[in-house]
């Protein structure tokens, strides 16, 4: 690693996000040409196209279960750092700033919202496709959550996207989702109750954890060589 940068993701999550992104991005694609009539006419073959998209999105379902089978350990324990909420959290929440962990009150809600969700789409999605067969599993509300769930995932996506490659103060946090590491200055300043793994930490006796610093990942880095 290099001086002055810090682990943030592991390898298994970094895969997760990016096979959801690429699965996601793709079926976006393949539903707004079944779902807007100018690009259905534009395509002009729709029963392949709705074909394409629910197969691709049980390939999708069927990625993110591998990867999440493969990487179990470290994902369970991401995913039990993301459930847990204290007090600094509730108040982030509330708009006040309050210091943050590896990932802030905002990440935890989104990487929720964004399990629900892929969840939600593909029940939604297999009652689609076996409902084109048989009418006893043909719901109006089936295209109701399925249509809700591709607006809401698109606003996410917008802030997500503006976060990640716009916005000057966090889109640094690109780039541990895509090396793995960040800067430690950066980390300092935005998950000062974060206490990586593999950097020694002095933590000071206040109420809330003080920011951990920088020297002391030099010096355990410097430790290790």
């Amino acid at each position: 690693m290099k001086a002055g940068y810090v682990q943030r993701f592991s390898a298994a999550e970094r895969v997760l996000h990016w096979v959801n992104a690429a699965g996601f991005f793709f079926l976006l694609a393949t539903g707004l040409i079944l779902y807007l009539p100018s690009l259905s006419m534009l395509v002009s073959r729709r029963q392949t196209i709705q074909g394409i998209h629910f197969w691709g999105g049980v390939g999708w379902l069927c990625a993110l279960a591998a990867v999440v089978v493969l990487g179990f350990r470290r994902l369970f324990a991401t995913a039990r750092e993301i459930e847990r909420f204290d007090e600094d959290d509730l108040r982030w929440l509330r708009g006040r700033r309050t210091p943050q962990g590896r990932f802030n009150a905002g990440q935890k809600v989104n990487a929720i919202l964004t399990a629900a969700f892929t969840v939600l789409f593909g029940i939604s999605g297999v009652l689609l496709w076996v409902g084109e067969g048989d009418t006893r599993f043909r719901f109006a509300s089936t295209v109701i959550l399925h249509d809700g769930l591709m607006y809401v995932s698109l606003l996410l996506l917008v802030g997500h996207l503006y976060l990640a490659l716009i916005h000057p103060a966090t889109r640094h946090a690109l780039r541990g989702m895509t090396v793995g590491d960040v800067r430690v200055e950066w980390a300092v300043h935005h998950h000062p109750k974060w206490q990586p793994d593999d950097v020694q930490v002095d933590w000071p006796r206040t109420r809330h954890h003080a920011p951990w610093k920088p020297q002391f990942a030099d010096a355990d880095r410097s430790r290790r060589r």
